[in-house]
């Protein structure tokens, strides 16, 4: 079967502001995020790539069009079932003023027990999103081959899912699985499992050194005090 590559969209202006964007519209990649949109036809050139799917949201087709413009004839397909997590009312709002709902313990020890207040459960955002992806992949290894290559937008938590998905692992361990900005994650379908091939892969390792301080806080990242940056986080400072 097919060769997924996920790849998670460029930082943009809600990681960069601590908030949880959810499917909040008008959320574009910052600075940063659009240079590391600009970089990734590079880093996917020895790629055959058949195929290009997004979230609907507008940074993961930010983060796919410089790729577009280098391949003319790849066209973006857009998918809703790998939309972002629709977090309801906790959409639009600082992670910092989240950290203390009682929900919070419950998306970080337990996700697949976690619903969001007017949004819906992390299970059932797992269940649309590997759905989505055992439909691309028919539909790619029909259109072009059992070794075709195709890569995919989307966001933290989608690509977190997918992967614990891909690994046989309890969506309760999701939060486990770290995935920076315009990262690569890169799945082998095969007809009897999948293989990781690549996780959260940016090519830079300056995401594992210490953060600098800021004002005297540091910005937050997976890991910090046990937890997990719902929605994923801005990566490296």
């Amino acid at each position: 079967m097919a060769t997924l590559i996920l790849v998670r969209h460029g930082r943009s202006t809600a990681n960069t502001a601590g908030v949880l964007a959810g499917r909040t519209p008008g959320v574009h990649l910052d600075e940063r995020g659009a240079a590391q949109a600009a970089a990734l036809p590079a880093r996917l050139a020895a790629l055959p790539i058949a195929a290009a799917v997004s979230s609907p949201l507008e940074r993961c087709r930010e983060t796919l069009q410089p790729l577009l413009d280098a391949r003319p004839g790849l066209a973006l397909e857009t998918d809703e079932r790998i939309s972002e997590c629709d977090y309801g009312d906790w959409s639009g709002r600082k992670l910092g003023e989240l950290a203390d709902q009682p929900l919070m313990e419950i998306v970080q020890q337990h996700p697949s027990a976690a619903a969001f207040p007017g949004g819906e459960s992390m299970r059932a955002m797992q269940t649309r999103a590997v759905e989505a992806v055992r439909d691309w992949n028919a539909r790619i290894e029909a259109a072009h081959g059992e070794h075709a290559v195709y890569v995919m937008c989307s966001h933290g938590d989608i690509i977190k899912s997918l992967v614990a998905d891909a690994l046989g692992m309890h969506l309760d361990l999701f939060q486990r699985v770290q995935v920076e900005p315009c990262s690569v994650t890169a799945v082998r379908y095969t007809r009897t499992r999948p293989f990781l091939l690549r996780l959260g892969d940016t090519g830079d390792f300056a995401a594992l050194a210490p953060p600098a301080p800021a004002d005297g806080a540091a910005e937050a990242r997976d890991g910090d005090n046990g937890r997990a940056v719902v929605g994923g986080g801005a990566g490296a400072p």
